[in-house]
């Protein structure tokens, strides 16, 4: 993956620490986003659902702004479709430094634009125009991170939310219990399950991390996805542009 070439080993060291890292990442943006303004920005299914109680309060006016935050993790997926996937698809490298390149930047907005108070009040929930742009700009992060992984992996790997993981890994669990009655050799299948439980353990790892700095240090929390973004950037630019596979 670092190189960018299209025929990647799913399970190589590099590929895995890569993952286990944004899955950590994700759980830090997560635990922040939910903190900084008591929403939850790694998945769509949350906005959905605030939607339909925000619908039905007497003041329906934030219903419109949990249906439209959404759509901005939709475009960061589709930043790192026209980045990562059209290019596999046309047989080109792809393009993951500016992939993770956009998501260090944003992660920094989030962090200069918070500390300097422009991005609402922490812990305070959603009710200022500035609370709708952190939560846009974590969305959109986080789709750009979701999308880029997901393709690489061929859908394999999700590392911004547990939901489909878990679902893989009780069934990757089933198959591994019942290896006798299943024809064919299970590496993959085992390599998967170890996967699955990695990101599982990282994501929630993110989540205790984060969790403290954010209690203790508010957006300067932020200074963490900062630096393990920061690192992943430096490294995909580095791998892609200057060192060829």
């Amino acid at each position: 993956m670092i190189y960018g070439n299209e025929s990647i080993s799913h399970y190589s060291r590099s590929n895995v620490s890569i993952w286990m890292t944004m899955a950590f990442q994700a759980g830090v943006l997560n635990i922040g986003g939910f903190m900084a303004c008591h929403r939850f920005v790694s998945h769509v299914t949350g906005f959905a659902t605030f939607f339909g109680y925000e619908l039905n309060k007497e003041d329906s006016s934030h219903a419109i702004g949990m249906l439209i935050v959404p759509l901005f993790f939709l475009l960061g997926a589709m930043l790192s479709g026209v980045l990562v996937d059209i290019r596999l698809k046309q047989h080109k490298k792809p393009k993951y430094y500016i992939a993770f390149g956009v998501i260090f930047f944003l992660i920094l907005i989030v962090l200069l634009g918070g500390v300097s108070g422009k991005l609402g009040v922490f812990g305070e929930s959603v009710y200022s125009l500035g609370d709708y742009l952190l939560l846009v700009l974590l969305c959109f992060i986080c789709g750009v991170q979701n999308g880029t992984i997901t393709t690489v992996s061929k859908s394999v790997v999700r590392t911004t939310h547990l939901t489909g993981i878990t679902t893989d890994l009780g069934i990757g669990l089933v198959r591994l219990i019942n290896y006798k009655k299943i024809e064919g050799p299970l590496d993959n299948e085992k390599k998967a399950t170890m996967m699955r439980v990695g990101i599982i353990f990282f994501f929630g790892l993110g989540s205790v991390v984060g969790g403290y700095a954010f209690n203790h240090l508010e957006y300067l929390g932020f200074i963490i996805p900062a630096l393990t973004s920061g690192v992943l950037f430096l490294m995909m630019l580095y791998f892609q542009l200057f060192k060829r596979a």
